[in-house]
């Protein structure tokens, strides 16, 4: 199956532990922090009683462009922050995962945007990157 359009997608040949790790180091080396933190995997069960392979959803934002996106659209917010999915394929391999943020921001329909998400988008792709190279 193709990734889809609106994602910086790779896949590592790493448990999934291993790769989410990396990844949030990875993130971090872009100077990205994480707002948010969601293990889709636990809420399921919890929630409706299913088991899925481990899944987690990292909300990441660099605060510094998140306050020159909040000055260029004060309502961006509804649109940040960029999530990076970390999921189990099995168990020795792993998809990481980053929304595109130029494709995310594009609903705005502000061009002032674009050279944020570029930005960001540049920093998402070498993170998936760094995790994907073994």
């Amino acid at each position: 199956m193709a990734p889809p359009p609106y994602a910086i997608y790779g896949t590592v040949g790493l448990p999934f532990d291993q790769a989410d790790q990396r990844i949030r180091e990875a993130l971090g080396g872009e100077g990205f922090d994480l707002l948010t933190e969601v293990d889709v995997r636990a809420t399921l069960r919890k929630r409706i009683d299913v088991d899925i392979l481990k899944y987690s959803i990292l909300g990441a934002c660099i605060p510094r462009l998140a306050h020159q996106a909040i000055l260029c659209e004060a309502d961006i917010g509804l649109l940040l922050p960029c999530n990076v999915v970390v999921r189990e394929l099995d168990a020795g391999h792993t998809v990481v995962a980053a929304i595109d943020p130029v494709q995310q921001l594009q609903l705005s329909h502000n061009a002032a945007l674009g050279p944020i998400a570029a930005e960001v988008r540049e920093r998402l792709a070498r993170a998936v990157a760094r995790v994907c190279e073994i």
